[in-house]
């Protein structure tokens, strides 16, 4: 039996996660955790802690699991490349899975946007579009990041560099070396994401669309057991589902 705990536990994934987690034979809540809540008298009682609290709190929470050695799923997103790095670091000391989706149709997106990259080449535009409820605070997404971080890298591009988020007045023609950016908000959309490879005479859309967050907390779910068989590293959903 393997011994979670769920920071974040009150928001929409975090409910989710428990709701699945009580469905699984081979897991056992042993703490729910949310915001003012002091993490450090039970953590003991686990062998990981799935994180989906907010990008301010997570650095708190993986330098704790790395002081008591206990693994992490990480499912929060908006960070700042200071507290990435900060996350990051404790990888050093701990297995870690760090993703920006636990989908595993999205990390199939994830995996068929880079092989479409690199077989239709550079004669191509490239746009990504993602939409997500009103109430999501970071834009663009997560997913998206990680959709044009895979993009640039296949190309051999310096993505801040890269990047175009939206377009207003006159731009210009659009470069071949842009990476569109386009963040949609409104509704209960709970994530869509489309990446498009624009040439002449063909498109070539690649879509992703979530209508449950149950996919969502399923695979943090199955990231948490195959972490704990994993040595101290940064690991991403790829890793958990062979996709590398």
């Amino acid at each position: 039996m393997t011994r979670i705990i769920i920071t974040g536990s009150k928001g929409r994934m975090g409910r989710m996660l428990i709701a699945c987690a009580g469905q699984h034979p081979d897991l056992e809540v042993v703490g729910q955790m949310d915001l003012g809540d002091d993490l450090r008298p039970i953590l003991d009682q686990a062998q990981v802690v799935i994180d989906f609290s907010s990008h301010s709190a997570t650095p708190g929470i993986a330098a704790l699991c790395a002081e008591r050695d206990k693994a992490i799923v990480i499912g929060t997103t908006g960070h700042s490349e200071e507290e990435r790095q900060s996350v990051t670091a404790c990888s050093a000391k701990i297995p870690m899975v760090f993703s920006a989706n636990y989908s595993t149709g999205v990390n199939a997106l994830f995996w068929l946007t880079r092989r479409a990259a690199e077989i239709l080449g550079p004669n191509y535009d490239l746009e990504v579009v993602e939409m997500h409820h009103r109430l999501k605070r970071d834009a663009p997404s997560g997913t998206a990041k990680t959709l044009a971080e895979i993009l640039a890298a296949v190309r051999r591009q310096d993505l801040e560099n890269a990047l175009r988020h939206g377009r207003k007045g006159i731009v210009g023609e659009r470069t071949s070396e842009e990476i569109g950016m386009h963040s949609l908000r409104g509704g209960d959309v709970i994530g869509d994401h489309t990446v498009i490879f624009a040439g002449i005479g063909e498109r070539l859309e690649l879509t992703h669309k979530a209508s449950s967050r149950e996919t969502l907390a399923n695979g943090a779910l199955r990231a948490a057991l195959w972490v704990l068989q994993q040595r101290a590293g940064l690991y991403d959903m790829q890793d958990v589902l062979g996709l590398k």
